[in-house]
């Protein structure tokens, strides 16, 4: 592991949420154009990637606080290091509370994780709540609001990472590839 690297755990971790996240977020936002007949199996992998993406962040932060990550480099501004900072700490809380609301929005809407949506295909949830339809748009509206936070937080990480690969050229990338 080359100095100032992420260790191998840590860069499975990342890589691993990206893949959920590149499944997850696309299907969050075009499920609703999707004929109503037809989306069972777009809410099935959804929610699993879901469901998956919140244990991962939160297996990920165990191992973080127990392999705490390289430091920057020394190159890295004061404001820049503030802002990484910031930007992760809000993904693995949004990471975490983003699956949360939408297992909680969908028991509000009388379609817990069984069945034709059961996670990953065959594991059953427990209901843990009646339908409730004020409660579900609610939690609904909050669960689309983190997702967009979630999508121009992860924007901004992206950039962040081209920008210190392509213009900075100060390695920030090649610590977790």
């Amino acid at each position: 592991m080359a100095a100032g690297s992420y260790n191998s755990v840590a860069k499975w971790f990342h890589w691993v949420t990206v893949g959920l996240m590149a499944v997850a977020l696309p299907l969050g936002f075009l499920i609703k154009y999707i004929k109503d007949s037809d989306k069972m199996p777009f809410y099935a992998v959804h929610e699993s990637a879901g469901l998956t993406i919140f244990l991962v962040a939160v297996a990920r932060l165990i191992w973080r606080q127990t392999h705490p990550p390289p430091p920057l480099p020394d190159s890295v501004p004061p404001a820049m290091r503030l802002a990484a900072a910031v930007n992760h700490w809000l993904l693995y809380a949004a990471l975490i509370v983003q699956p949360i609301l939408g297992f909680t929005a969908t028991n509000a809407q009388g379609f817990p994780l069984r069945g034709e949506t059961a996670y990953l295909g065959f594991i059953d949830f427990p209901k843990f709540m009646e339908a409730n339809k004020p409660l579900a748009d609610a939690v609904q509206s909050a669960h689309t609001v983190v997702g967009i936070s979630i999508a121009v937080l992860l924007a901004i990480h992206i950039a962040a990472a081209i920008y210190h690969q392509a213009i900075r050229r100060d390695g920030t990338l090649l610590r977790i590839v």
